[in-house]
């Protein structure tokens, strides 16, 4: 049985049955848990998801009511585990941009591998590995997309 963090964009292709990639984000996820993998959470998820799907659509979000966005949260909460916030969890952050040359919006991936550290993930699940390319000597990086029809599936 294998542990995974999810991406905050794999959730949202999750929820978003207009994406091109829902299919492989519903198919990757499904594949996960009928092996008895774990797929964990984290309240930055929460956080992102939030900010995204009630951001105007013109704004690169979904447009999303609040009540709308609290039910999806609501339902991804019941499906998936949460992993809780830790001291450790800052302490490991501070530690990754520090060494790494981490700047901007990456700063938020670099909390999402310190929540995988803290948490002995052995995966991290995303969409935009491309994202997390710095980090790849601390965390194994999946694509869902090389979860579907992998060979010998």
């Amino acid at each position: 049985m294998a542990t995974y963090l999810a991406d905050t964009n794999l959730l949202l292709r999750l929820a978003d049955p207009a994406s091109p990639q829902h299919p492989i984000a519903t198919q990757a996820l499904a594949g996960l848990l009928a092996r008895s993998d774990e797929v964990y959470l984290t309240p930055q998820n929460f956080i992102e998801f939030w900010a995204v799907a009630t951001r105007p659509v013109n704004a690169n979000g979904f447009g999303w009511t609040s009540e709308r966005t609290a039910k999806e949260v609501a339902e991804l909460q019941e499906r998936f585990p949460l992993l809780p916030d830790s001291p450790e969890i800052f302490t490991r952050w501070q530690e990754l941009v520090k060494q790494l040359p981490i700047h901007g919006k990456r700063v938020h991936d670099a909390r999402l591998v310190a929540v995988s550290q803290a948490h002995a993930m052995e995966h991290l699940i995303t969409f935009n590995t491309s994202d997390f390319v710095a980090f790849g000597s601390v965390v194994s990086l999946i694509d869902p997309h090389s979860l579907v029809n992998a060979p010998g599936e």
